[in-house]
């Protein structure tokens, strides 16, 4: 066991943050519906950090998609932080993420007209907090990017980046963040950073952790790993 799993302030007595029951996830296609998601099962408890792996097109990002809001549902339920995200509007859904859900994808996603500080900021300036910008500046700080304020992302290395990707998801202090293969595109050095700092930021708040990953190395360090395949949980 590594140093990352040695504590968790998972609450098992508290509503689970994510629970799914048959969530199915499917698309028309000229040739017929195609099924990504086939009947997944699965409830994430606060404060766990869960690794999602299985080969490329297995269904995990999409997974993800469901989770955070972003797809809706062919069938079956999904409840995330208590809501049921089948019946929620999309305004709802919106709402849910700005002040509850964090996202790291593996493509960074900042604004490029942007300043760092400004990109972190970005959820909490869209919910009209007037401390955005000093909270944005503290949690900047705490993955070491206090220094680079001011620069826009094309002035950013790739781990810089995704350090304010990371930045953003935890600013608004979410209950759940979801990470998309967050080190996709670093090297191992690079991407061991962002993950230390993704991983001492969820514990140090709580913060329910689920992560798309294709490094076993990565999901062991995690409280427990979800295998998908086909679309289906495997184990």
């Amino acid at each position: 066991m590594s140093v990352d799993t040695l504590w968790s302030p998972m609450d098992l007595s508290a509503p689970p943050v994510i629970r799914l029951s048959q969530a199915r996830l499917s698309y028309p296609t000229p040739d017929g519906e195609i099924e990504v998601l086939s009947g997944i099962d699965l409830s994430v408890s606060p404060g766990e950090i869960v690794a999602v792996t299985g080969p490329s097109g297995s269904g995990k990002s999409s997974l993800i998609a469901v989770i955070g809001g972003l797809e809706p549902l062919s069938g079956g339920q999904a409840r995330v932080l208590e809501t049921d995200m089948t019946a929620e509007t999309e305004r709802g859904r919106t709402l849910l993420r700005r002040r509850d859900i964090g996202i790291v994808f593996q493509a960074y996603h900042l604004v490029p007209s942007m300043t760092a500080l400004q990109n972190a900021a970005l959820p909490l300036t869209l919910a009209g907090d007037p401390d955005a910008q000093a909270k944005a500046e503290r949690m900047l700080e705490r993955v070491g990017l206090g220094h680079r304020l001011t620069h826009r992302p094309s002035a950013l290395s790739g781990g810089e980046q995704q350090r304010v990707a990371v930045a953003r998801a935890f600013v608004a202090a979410p209950r759940l963040v979801l990470a998309d293969e967050p080190t996709g595109n670093l090297d191992q050095r690079t991407g061991e950073t962002v993950i230390r700092t993704m991983f001492d930021l969820a514990r140090g708040s709580g913060t329910a952790l689920l992560l798309v990953t294709h490094d076993p190395a990565l999901a062991d360090r995690c409280d427990r790993t979800l295998v998908i395949e086909g679309g289906r949980v495997v184990t």
